[in-house]
């Protein structure tokens, strides 16, 4: 128990150190959220936890998105930015392995990156218990994704035109502003790649074991190069989603890269499992590289 009280003490001072560090941008400034997008107000507290059912680092009752900035070490920069939507059922957000890790990574690569806590279902004390039960009906699961994915959609668009319209501000160009993100980010991002106004249209997506919108949502004219992972043995079932999403670009002749792992499970993200999954973010970065990305 002792020991395990340590660890969760470390995990959460290393993250107040780092987080002490970074800008923190609110995406609505001066206004209520709910008024930009269709949510009501809130009034209970966003809340910062470790999480023993998901065994990591959790953020819960978002109600004022925000932009966190990681940005590289001075002369390091390669002109490129992404916003980081991390997972977590639209009850919470894996801010660790789904997150901060990743814009770690990729900052020490030369990119700014922009951690996004997007508006979440309210919870009580163990939203990740909360989602597993929930997930159990999904009528009732469905019902909470109605209210919920919109405004977090919402809100992954607004973090790509903010971004790009505030690029000169972090030495980025404002066509150089991509989108990642997992599971429930994952359908924010692939989302955001679909429904794009031009202002806001991101350079890039990756959606990770992610999904996308109806069938009936037409794939852009203009739309960018695409980026999928996932594991096949899933245990949301969301493979298939990502299939899906990488034939629909390229039956739209769309550039896209998928990489379908034999063994990883839901929510891989930055976790070491000793499996190739370990490196889908290596797998990611060469893409990037390829796509011009990093130069």
């Amino acid at each position: 128990m002792k020991t395990f009280m340590l660890r969760t003490l470390c995990v959460v001072f290393c993250l107040c150190g780092l987080a002490a560090g970074q800008d923190v941008i609110a995406l609505y400034p001066g206004a209520d959220p709910g008024a930009v997008a269709g949510s009501g107000p809130a009034d209970y507290p966003e809340k910062d936890y470790f999480s023993k059912t998901w065994n990591t680092e959790i953020v819960t009752n978002v109600t004022k998105p925000t932009l966190t900035v990681f940005k590289p070490a001075a002369g390091t920069g390669n002109g490129s930015a992404i916003v980081i939507c991390p997972g977590g059922g639209f009850m919470a957000l894996s801010i660790n392995s789904e997150g901060i890790d990743v814009a770690k990574y990729l900052v020490a690569r030369g990119m700014t990156a922009f951690v996004l806590k997007y508006r979440l279902a309210h919870t009580g004390d163990d939203a990740a218990a909360e989602f597993e039960e929930l997930y159990k009906d999904h009528a009732k699961f469905g019902e909470m994704m109605k209210t919920e994915v919109p405004l977090a959609v919402a809100d992954g668009m607004a973090a790509v035109t903010y971004v790009r319209q505030h690029a000169a501000d972090y030495g980025v160009s404002p066509d150089r502003v991509g989108i990642i993100g997992f599971s429930a980010g994952g359908m924010v991002t692939a989302s955001v790649a679909f429904r794009y106004a031009p202002e806001g249209r991101p350079a890039f997506a990756a959606p990770i074991y992610g999904a996308g919108p109806p069938k009936e949502v037409a794939v852009p004219a203009d739309a960018p190069p695409m980026f999928i992972a996932a594991a096949t043995d899933d245990s949301l079932g969301l493979a298939p989603a990502s299939i899906d999403l990488y034939m629909r670009w390229t039956s739209a002749k769309k550039q896209a890269e998928l990489h379908m792992y034999a063994k990883g499970g839901h929510g891989f993200g930055m976790h070491p499992q000793n499996l190739p999954t370990d490196h889908w973010i290596d797998r990611f970065a060469d893409w990037l590289g390829m796509e011009g990305f990093l130069k």
